[in-house]
C-alpha cells in the first residue's frame, strides 16, 4: 500500500469516527462548557418578561423574593398592592 492510500484511509476513518460520535468532545467530570455558570430566568409578575435572576430588580415581601425586569415594573407592582 502506498503512503497516499494510507493517508486517505486514515482520513476517512477519522471522518467516520467523528460522524459516529457526533463530533462532540468529551468533558472531564464536573467540567462545563462556556463560562461555567448558568443563570436562572425569572418572570416579572407585571409585564411577564423573563430576565436573568442576577440582573433582575428584587423586592422582599412577606419573606418571599419577587423579581422584576426594571425599577418601573417594581414601582407598578408596589402601587397595585397599595390600591
Amino acid at each position: 500500500m502506498n503512503p497516499l492510500r494510507i493517508l486517505i484511509l486514515t482520513a476517512l476513518l477519522y471522518i467516520l469516527y467523528r460522524l459516529l460520535t457526533g463530533g462532540k468532545r468529551r468533558l472531564r467530570k464536573g467540567a462545563y462548557q462556556g463560562s461555567g455558570r448558568h443563570d436562572v430566568l425569572v418572570e416579572d409578575p407585571v409585564c411577564k418578561v423573563c430576565v436573568p435572576k442576577q440582573q433582575a430588580v428584587s423586592l422582599q415581601e412577606a419573606g418571599k423574593t419577587i423579581y422584576f425586569c426594571s425599577d418601573e415594573c417594581r414601582e407598578k407592582f408596589i402601587a397595585r398592592k397599595g390600591e
